[in-house]
């Protein structure tokens, strides 16, 4: 199994508290640290500009932004986003941008592409809400855009949403051009979402990686729905690695989960989220499948695998104040299910060693 690592970003009101000059510093240091850590396969933020739970004046900071600089201040952590909206930007510039991120990391740029969801900041951006079908049949051109330009160079597509014209993308991405083992379409594609017609049929046709419902029922019924899509168009579905993301609170024991839980509770109630909604978002927390000791966890994450999960993408509400549940879980739960001997040699082939 592979690991990723959701670097905090404030977003989901875990950079609360911390002066805006100081959260660089702050992330920066748990993307080294996954750096130095070769269980960590990935870092990994999320595309938004509006806090959740609800929308506060705290920090939210911008995804690709973070690629760049994530890029500069490591050198072998693969990068990620879950997931880019494919209508915040336009597809042709959002391949370009990517193929510069994936020059600047020596290829190592992972692209995560979903249709959006978060209304609120749709509106405030001045993006509008369309339909959720207009979202999907935006995120089915923009990924063929993209596919172009990372492996032809340049784009065309008079499409219902986008219509490019011989859009360039020189220099290429290193990923699917230059960089040897590199994934054959380019920067590797993460179609996220798991929408049974269309998004799942949409990774079935383009995804290199998928992620949906992280459960072992909700993944094993997602898998098998993706499966019939790969049958109908001819695709083998052992090519495509599924994920799933999830939200870790480790404790040594049950008092120890708990004094987290509480700890994620007051983070929030400090940024001003309202009583009802804290306790509705940590009462979500007590049920997810990473929630637990270090035995509990490994057990749930060797069930997951055994469904075809060998992906996990996790995510530490309290890492940018206290990593003793990030140290937890790489000291007793990764060393359990990480293939070191795959890592290493999927590391050297993709550098070129």
């Amino acid at each position: 199994m592979k690991f990723g690592l959701f670097v905090p970003q404030g977003w989901r009101m875990d950079l609360v508290g911390i002066d805006p000059a100081a959260h660089w510093a702050v992330m920066a240091g748990l993307a080294r640290r996954a750096d130095a850590n070769e269980d960590w396969s990935s870092i990994w933020v999320y595309d938004h500009f509006h806090t959740v739970p609800e929308p506060t004046e705290d920090a939210t900071h911008e995804a690709w932004s973070l690629m760049s600089a994530f890029a500069a201040v490591t050198g072998r952590v693969r990068l990620g986003q879950m997931c880019t909206c494919m209508s915040y930007r336009n597809p042709a510039y959002l391949a370009k941008v990517a193929s510069t991120v994936d020059i600047i990391s020596e290829g190592r740029l992972e692209m995560g592409i979903g249709a959006g969801w978060y209304e609120h900041e749709w509106r405030a951006y001045g993006y509008g809400f369309p339909r959720a079908g207009e979202r999907l049949a935006r995120l089915r051109e923009g990924v063929d855009i993209m596919r172009q330009m990372w492996t032809q160079g340049e784009a065309t597509l008079d499409g219902e949403h986008y219509q490019v014209d011989g859009a360039r993308c020189w220099p290429r991405p290193l990923q699917g051009s230059a960089l040897p083992g590199s994934q054959r379409n380019g920067i590797p594609m993460w179609v996220a979402g798991g929408g049974e017609k269309v998004t799942l049929r949409i990774a079935a046709e383009y995804a290199d990686y998928t992620n949906f419902d992280g459960t072992p029922e909700g993944f094993a019924a997602k898998s098998e729905i993706l499966r019939g899509h790969c049958q109908d168009i001819g695709r083998d579905f052992d090519e495509i690695v599924r994920s799933g993301n999830y939200n870790v609170v480790v404790g040594r024991d049950e008092a120890e989960v708990e004094a987290r839980l509480e700890g994620i509770r007051a983070r929030m109630l400090e940024g001003g989220i309202s009583q009802a909604k804290a306790d509705e978002q940590v009462a979500s927390l007590r049920t997810q499948p990473l929630v637990g000791t270090p035995e509990q966890i490994v057990e749930t994450l060797r069930s997951l695998e055994r469904l075809g999960m060998t992906y996990a993408i996790t995510y530490f509400a309290e890492a940018a104040y206290d990593t003793t549940g990030l140290a937890i879980f790489e000291e007793q739960v990764m060393p359990e299910l990480v293939d070191h001997e795959e890592h290493g040699h999927l590391w050297h082939l993709l550098r070129g060693r």
